[in-house]
This record gives structure tokens, C-alpha cells and sequence, in this order.
């Protein structure tokens, strides 16, 4: 039987609520990555096909680390910059294999 007054078993885990759309400013930039990897396993769990990643324009370079890290996970299909409408290259749509 667990103590209910112990402590959580990794007090800094935050849940995410899982939408089709990821604000990736509130994480530090060398969370960012990590975060994205769990987020997407997550969704697409939750039979999302499409998401959009929001990282900000900037002078690019969490895009680029987003961008990254979806070339490498075999579960994405294809990812490129949202629509201006979407954010623009402010934003990364991806596409999820089933």
C-alpha cells in the first residue's frame, strides 16, 4: 500500500494535457527535445495522425532541434512549417504514422 503522504516518485514530472497542438515555450530549451519524443509517443497513442509543434521563430534554433529529432523517430511520417495561418516556420505540422 502506498504512503499517500510520500512523496511523488519524480516530483518534477508535469502532466501535459495531450491536444493536437504543442506550446514548447514554457520548457527550457534543453527539455525541449525530450519533451517533444514523449509528447509525440503520447498523441499519437491517443490515435493523433497530425500535431503541430509550436517552438517559436526566433533566429531558429529550436526549430532546427525540433526538426532534428523528427528526422531520427521512426513513427513520423513527414513533418514541414505550418501555414502562416499555423504559425509559420514559427510552428513544425507532423505527421504521424498509424
Amino acid at each position: 500500500m502506498r504512503d499517500v503522504d510520500a512523496e511523488p516518485e519524480d516530483a518534477d514530472a508535469v502532466a501535459i494535457p495531450i491536444t493536437d497542438t504543442l506550446d514548447l515555450h514554457p520548457f527550457r530549451p534543453a527539455d525541449v527535445r525530450d519533451v517533444t519524443r514523449e509528447y509525440l509517443l503520447e498523441a499519437r497513442a491517443l490515435g493523433y495522425r497530425q500535431v503541430r509543434l509550436i517552438h517559436g521563430r526566433g533566429i531558429g534554433v529550436q526549430r532546427e532541434n525540433v526538426q532534428v529529432l523528427l528526422r531520427v523517430l521512426d513513427f513520423v511520417d513527414d513533418f514541414h512549417d505550418a501555414d502562416p495561418s499555423g504559425g509559420g516556420w514559427g510552428a513544425t505540422v507532423v505527421l504521424l504514422k498509424p
